[in-house]
């Protein structure tokens, strides 16, 4: 094999879950082939550099293998290598965020059972004191 269209080798190589969701990256502009925007059906060589961003993270790597099948993990990771310019960026940015409190907040959970009644006499509260 020595070309295989983007979408299935993003999806072979586990960055999206579905096709579908690596062709609607590829569209939104999230994936670049050697820093050119691309279409789902372009087709990918060895040697290529991808840039890849999920969220907060942007990740460059290059194409070792190609695939049109979903495997495993650990033969996924073999169709490609990140680089070390990009694995250090992406690092620095982690440690960038942490320090300023963007990580994971521990608010975004809904509230337990003694919340919820404080919740509740907070409004009835405030609603006899409106009237």
């Amino acid at each position: 094999m020595t070309r295989v269209r983007i979408d299935k080798w993003l999806w072979a190589a586990r960055f999206y879950k579905t096709r579908s969701l690596a062709k609607q990256a590829i569209d939104g502009g999230k994936v670049h082939v050697d820093g050119a925007r691309v279409k789902p059906s372009k087709d990918l060589q060895l040697d290529m550099r991808l840039t890849i961003t999920q969220g907060h993270v942007q990740k460059t790597v290059l194409v070792t293998g190609l695939s049109e099948q979903r495997r495993g993990a650990p033969e996924a990771a073999l169709l490609y290598t990140e680089t070390e310019e990009s694995q250090a960026k992406r690092e620095q940015l982690a440690l960038e965020r942490k320090a300023a409190g963007l990580g994971i907040s521990h608010h975004d959970t809904k509230p337990n059972k003694k919340q919820r009644r404080q919740i509740h006499r907070f409004i009835n509260v405030n609603s006899v004191q409106d009237e």
